[in-house]
């Protein structure tokens, strides 16, 4: 493959420096590499979550920082766990954070052959066997951190044997798990993972990617090293976990005499009240625990895009969280942060009534329309503004009326004045109640002196409200979300317990009486805006032009904002 001199960061960039990026500007000056590749190696098993979205920020960053280049791709060696539609969803989701990896895309199943012809070439070395114990056995004879394993009758087959056992089993004369390939290293290392580790399992599979020419697959631990040596990756980075399968790799590569990317090991990802796991993730998405793999409740970066969150939103979390050689959890709070940060400018403001209770302003003329200016974002005066119709009657918010008020309560209640927004001042003159004592409807007297919402005398108003014309509100769905689990960590449950048990049984609610402006019919799917007063919110796919569904991103209260003393946003 063909490289390109990499060029220095950019003057500043050292403010944003990490251990990582000063690993890879210390090995481009003192020559150990004319240019830098990286790759983004997910496996086609699952959907990828914001964990991912780390891990593709970190490597697409560094290569374009570094003018180098980042590779994607697919460490895909097991084909029962392994679909085509993972591999579309993992490419729209980086293309999709704003990453391009150009022509280099790969699969490690394009090296199959050359990884067969190494394995034969390790066997005739006497470093590899075709082991017939069964999983169980192997487990069994691994031995444990404080005790060495034990050595299998196979281990010391001649190579003739081997070769010819290793042939046949690519060969499909074996069923599944009748043999498979070791690495002949040391059944007593202090690292479980050097005690003959399993290089090949038979699987009568077809691959996703392969198709039918493969009987025999190899394991993660024996591609992805060699996968890297063959593209030419120079750094190599992965999440903690592998910081054990490091020495692993190493010693297929030195057995091979080829060369070696250097491998980097960070923190990844975890997130306050929600789990990382594929398997718990494909578990939520199996026993119908959530909608799918895009549910707006998942961490998955389709399910993240769903509910609303922008790629410049995760670009900046994962940017501000930082890279770090120790675990630790950050604060799903701070996601939700650097999303609002993001649509606080961008947004395009809207009225929405989430929960509508009829106000009618009995001294309004009746059949009356007129029309206010509404702005259609403060933050930007560019936005420009809006025609909302006013009428004698119109819905507002359940919440910002009551029969009887609280204390400190400004809202609607008889005798109290507010502001409609943009519109007039009005005075609440009495409720009527359904039979549960609710609220159903309103009735207030409007100050047609304080147009625009304005008081001509200057008297002070506490409290301002959003409204909609009832004859042009549009009904709408509007899904409310909440954390998937009801505590930080979903781990932390009484013994016997499983995560199962703190699953959030509110994290979804569903509003089928909604109103929105007109103008919100035919909004694309992914349009966002802020419902003044109630939040972010997302067009959804499932949003048809009859029935306009809108999911909710994110209130506007910014509990990390307060903390770190920013105050709120919008």
């Amino acid at each position: 493959m063909s490289e390109r001199q990499s060029t220095p960061p950019a003057e500043g960039a050292g403010e944003r420096s990490h251990f990582i990026r000063d690993l890879i500007a210390a090995d481009l000056a003192g020559g150990k590499h004319r240019t830098v590749i990286t790759r983004f190696p997910p496996e086609p098993n699952g959907y990828l979550h914001i964990g991912h979205a780390k891990s593709i920020c970190l490597n697409f960053g560094l290569a374009e920082e570094f003018g180098g280049r980042c590779h994607l791709r697919f460490d895909d060696t097991n084909p029962l766990k392994e679909e085509q539609e993972y591999i579309d969803a993992i490419k729209r989701d980086v293309r999709w954070l704003g990453f391009d990896w150009g022509e280099h895309e790969y699969y490690a199943s394009d090296y199959f052959e050359q990884l067969y012809r190494w394995a034969e070439e390790l066997i005739q070395k006497g470093l590899a066997y075709v082991c017939d114990c069964t999983p169980e056995e192997v487990r069994a004879r691994r031995g444990t951190l404080t005790e060495p394993g034990s050595p299998c009758l196979h281990r010391n087959r001649p190579v003739e044997e081997n070769l010819d056992l290793f042939r046949r089993m690519r060969a499909g004369e074996f069923p599944n798990g009748a043999r498979v390939l070791r690495a002949r290293i040391d059944m007593a290392h202090g690292n479980l993972n050097m005690r003959d580790p399993v290089m090949y399992r038979i699987l009568h599979a077809p691959h996703p990617h392969a198709g039918s020419a493969w009987c025999i697959y190899p394991t993660y631990d024996w591609a992805h090293g060699q996968s890297d040596s063959i593209e030419g990756i120079t750094h190599s980075i992965c999440t903690l976990e592998f910081e054990a399968h490091r020495p692993l790799y190493d010693w297929f590569l030195d057995a091979l005499g080829i060369y070696h990317p250097r491998q980097i090991e960070f923190a990844r990802l975890n997130l306050t009240y929600t789990v990382m796991s594929k398997r718990r993730l494909l578990e939520l998405v199996q026993e119908g625990m959530v909608r799918g793999w895009d549910d707006p409740r998942m961490p998955t970066i389709s399910g993240l895009r769903r509910r609303g969150f922008t790629p410049e939103a995760i670009r900046a979390f994962a940017e501000r969280i930082g890279v770090a050689k120790r675990d630790s959890v950050v604060d799903i709070q701070l996601l939700e942060h650097c999303l609002r940060e993001d649509l606080n400018v961008r947004a395009p403001r809207r009225f929405a009534v989430l929960r509508p209770v009829k106000l009618i302003l009995d001294n309004y003329p009746p059949g009356q329309v007129e029309h206010f200016e509404v702005p259609n974002n403060p933050e930007n005066p560019a936005a420009g503004s809006r025609r909302l119709a006013f009428s004698r009657e119109l819905w507002i918010e359940a919440e910002d009326v009551r029969a009887s008020p609280l204390p400190k309560y400004w809202r609607l209640f008889p005798g109290n004045e507010v502001r409609l927004r943009s519109a007039y001042l009005v005075t609440c003159t009495g409720v009527v109640k359904d039979a549960s004592g609710a609220v159903v409807e309103v009735h207030a007297t409007f100050d047609p002196a304080s147009r625009g919402g304005s008081a001509p005398d200057g008297r002070r108003v506490k409290s301002t409200i959003h409204w909609l014309s009832a004859a042009d509100a549009v009904p709408a769905e509007v899904r409310l979300y909440d954390h998937l689990f009801t505590q930080p960590d979903p781990d932390d449950v009484p013994e016997g317990q499983s995560w199962r048990a703190v699953l959030n049984p509110n994290s979804e609610e569903v509003l089928t009486g909604c109103r929105v402006e007109p103008g919100l019919v035919g909004s694309p799917t992914g349009a966002f805006f802020q419902f003044e007063r109630l939040g972010y919110f997302v067009v959804d796919p499932d949003s048809t032009p009859a029935r306009p569904v809108f999911n909710r991103s994110v209130t506007l209260k910014d509990a990390w904002a307060k903390v770190a003393g920013r105050g709120e946003s919008g």
